[in-house]
């Protein structure tokens, strides 16, 4: 059979295409896959994907053997991640990088061109070859930081879930998975030196059952975590698919899980800590650390066993969402502000996360926060992940400060996807597809030099409302196409965007997002089986009901 994809259908779209010409290169038994030095995990990589969907050994070729193949490159002329293939008839498919993950992002190019029987795990038809038409693809990412994060805190996502979304992620050619691992729902990282973490602060009760505004609950348990292997697996599997997993721990807030452990992480003069649970509902949760030298050494702690584990350059430490009440109140926390020299809570604030800032970068990591630590003053070398609007990131980027650029009104893809009661939980600023699709990371107006500290863009996934692998796919997906488009491709400005070219390549990579087994939200709404009533969730506090 001949490859059903042409290059037009691809996604993300690419830089440059030429072709397709006269001829073709067929994939079959006698293909042989060849790999220079560097090229090597996506060398493997191809043996599981196509070697498993087609049935087709890829043998090696040896010396002499004039056998088709296809042959993986570098080329130090090309930036890190761009890449070029070259389908030459009857001879060839050439695979050529700028680095490593370029070469890995021709690969995935490469199985799109083959066809939605390239994305699943064995073959479903016999019949001829796969024959590729002859054509060149050149290609390279606009933005070097192109991000999912998924909240594991609030649902746990098993490992072999995390796994399935690094893959998934690969095939869009995202390449961070921020890992959202400590909230007041649920402390998912095992801390052997703190074993109370995952031993109490990774369960609850109970949970709330739809948004916070829902009178309901699910009397069931819930919890869950990774072990230290388990995250180097989750690491290594990640690497292998150059991906980088930034791991957050948040602080001074959203810490009850944490407290609930170790009552003396928090403001005991003024709340009784000892009683504290792991909360079982969502919102921003009163209790959070007490400023004291005791929690500065518990979190180094943490954030040693933290760094063994992930070689993230960047470490996030959340730092969003800190209600101030209880520092107000206490006498010891007002003493400390008294003895720093502060003006205030905020600068209280700023105090922790320039202490972890200076720690971090004493250990050659880089410190990155919610637009919340720009509150006090920001710590010298933080990064901000602007989520609250463009405004964080602009005073951020114009500072000198790097920014990851993730705004709630545009890629929380939490949020509902049509106005109305027929999505599952219905909360949050609606956001379409099309929403999505004409998202600028770069707010307009901002000069060069200050755009240039944009390292890139980021979607959310925030579990409350998602309490299992299908409610997340359904709310991630088919969003994180149009958002890996933006994240990766060069394109114009948003009013100028071609939905309607998009929506015709998104066709053909439903077929693709079944073959992977994706429950997405259709493209003429929920599935019956997916809508709920609506008492389950409400628009979010302070959004529009129909924004």
């Amino acid at each position: 059979m001949t490859s059903e994809t042409p290059d037009h259908d691809l996604i993300p779209m690419p830089v440059r295409t030429g072709g397709p010409h006269r001829g073709g290169f067929p994939l079959d038994h006698r293909t042989t896959l060849s790999a220079a030095p560097g090229t090597e995990t996506t060398e493997r990589w191809l043996r599981t994907t196509l070697g498993a969907a087609f049935a087709l050994p890829l043998r090696t070729p040896v010396d002499g053997d004039d056998a088709p193949g296809i042959r993986l490159r570098l080329d130090g002329t090309l930036a890190p991640e761009a890449y070029r293939l070259d389908v030459l008839a009857d001879r060839a498919v050439e695979i050529t990088g700028g680095g490593p993950a370029g070469v890995f992002w021709g690969a995935q190019t490469l199985r799109q061109l083959l066809g939605p029987e390239a994305f699943r795990k064995a073959p479903t038809r016999n019949g001829p070859p796969v024959a590729l038409a002859a054509r060149t693809i050149e290609d390279a990412p606009r933005f070097g930081w192109r991000g999912l994060l998924l909240d594991v805190s609030r649902h746990f996502m098993p490992k072999d879930d995390v796994l399935r979304y690094l893959d998934l992620l690969a095939a869009h050619k995202l390449n961070v998975l921020h890992l959202h691992l400590t909230d007041d729902q649920g402390w998912r990282i095992e801390i052997e030196r703190h074993p109370r973490l995952t031993g109490v602060g990774a369960r609850r009760a109970r949970t709330k059952w739809g948004h916070r505004a829902s009178p309901l609950w699910t009397e069931t348990p819930h919890g869950g975590f990774y072990t230290h292997d388990d995250i180097r697996e989750i690491v290594a599997y990640a690497a292998d698919r150059h991906v980088t997993v930034v791991p957050e721990i948040d602080l001074p807030g959203h810490a009850q899980a944490a407290i609930a452990a170790y009552p003396e992480l928090g403001n005991a003069d003024v709340v009784d800590t000892a009683a504290l649970t792991v909360w079982d509902t969502w919102g921003v949760n009163p209790n959070v650390l007490a400023p004291t030298e005791a929690v500065l050494r518990f979190y180094e702690g943490v954030f040693e066993e933290v760094l063994d584990l992930f070689p993230s350059p960047f470490v996030h430490v959340g730092g969003d969402e800190c209600p101030k009440d209880q520092w107000e109140a206490s006498p010891a926390a007002q003493a400390r502000i008294h003895e720093l020299g502060l003006a205030d809570e905020d600068e209280l604030q700023s105090w922790f996360i320039r202490h972890f800032d200076r720690w971090l970068a004493a250990r050659g990591r880089r410190l990155i926060g919610w637009d919340e630590i720009l509150e006090g003053g920001l710590a010298e070398g933080a990064a901000v992940s602007s989520w609250r609007g463009y405004a964080g990131g602009i005073a951020a980027a114009e500072a000198g400060h790097d920014v990851v650029m993730c705004p709630e009104q545009h890629v929380y893809l939490d949020h509902r996807q049509a106005p109305g009661e027929d999505e599952p939980v219905p909360i949050g600023y609606v956001r379409t597809l099309e929403d999505v699709y004409r998202f600028e990371p770069v707010p307009p107006g901002l000069a060069p030099e200050a755009a240039a500290h944009v390292l890139g863009t980021q979607a959310n996934v925030w579990t409350e409302v998602m309490e299992n692998r299908s409610r997340v796919d359904y709310q991630v997906f088919p969003r994180l196409a149009a958002f890996a488009e933006v994240a990766w491709s060069a394109l114009p400005a948003p009013e100028a965007r071609d939905h309607a070219d998009f929506e015709r390549r998104m066709r053909a990579h439903y077929r693709r997002l079944d073959a992977l087994g994706v429950d997405y939200r259709p493209p003429t709404g929920p599935r019956p089986w997916q809508r709920r009533p609506g008492v389950l969730g409400r628009p979010l506090e302070g959004a529009p009901p129909n924004v």
